[in-house]
């Protein structure tokens, strides 16, 4: 708090215009309460905030092969420029321009594309959180139950590739709809030169269909 003191020192008496003298004395002793208020504050809003961690599947460096996924639930997902993303089922087919596909970011399109043949599995994942919301599940089933269905043939295999071209914004959503749509299996690969092809050859051939 702030006091101040107006008396002079002449005894009391004030000569005619003579300016009153202040004497201003300020506590400075809230505000070191409420600065440690803050710091206490910020110290504990930290320690709660945890930071989110991302589980990213990479390729193992392994000469033994892996399990077989059929070609029906295996999706190459090439990311471009301005959100955009090419995609292929199955393996690559550079003969054929209309082979590659293209969809973007949005909610109506990669996550569309995923849920197309993903949409069952989607669902049980949905329900097994819903029982574990519910309480009808512990814990420890509801991790148990999860990975088995993650197991499951029903998943579908998603590999990323993202070209020079695609920024770290798009790899970042990308994987966010990977949570989204409990795609179990997916993997971030270096983009090789066909498909640079792939989407060169796509472009070319827009191009001449719009003429």
């Amino acid at each position: 708090m702030a006091e101040m003191n107006t008396s002079s020192d002449n005894g009391g008496k004030k000569k005619k215009g003579q300016p009153t003298k202040m004497n201003l004395r300020v506590d400075f002793t809230p505000m070191v309460d409420m600065n440690m208020l803050l710091i206490t504050f910020f110290m504990l809003c930290t320690t709660l905030s945890a930071p989110q961690v991302m589980d990213i599947v990479m390729p193992a460096k392994s000469t033994e092969p892996g399990p077989e996924t059929p070609e029906s639930k295996t999706v190459t997902l090439l990311l471009s420029e301005n959100d955009q993303i090419f995609y292929y089922w199955g393996k690559a087919k550079y003969d054929n321009p209309n082979f590659l596909q293209k969809t973007d970011l949005s909610e109506d399109g990669l996550r569309n594309v995923l849920l197309e043949r993903n949409s069952d599995l989607n669902q049980q994942v949905t329900d097994l959180k819903s029982k574990k919301y519910k309480k009808e599940i512990s814990e420890e089933q509801f991790k148990n139950q999860l990975s088995e269905l993650k197991k499951s043939r029903e998943s579908i295999t998603v590999i990323v590739k993202p070209t020079n071209s695609s920024t770290y914004n798009n790899l970042v959503k990308t994987l966010d709809e990977m949570q989204i749509c409990s795609v179990a299996k997916y993997a971030i690969v270096d983009v090789e030169k066909g498909d640079n092809y792939l989407i060169e050859n796509f472009n070319n051939f827009s191009l001449t269909q719009a003429r």
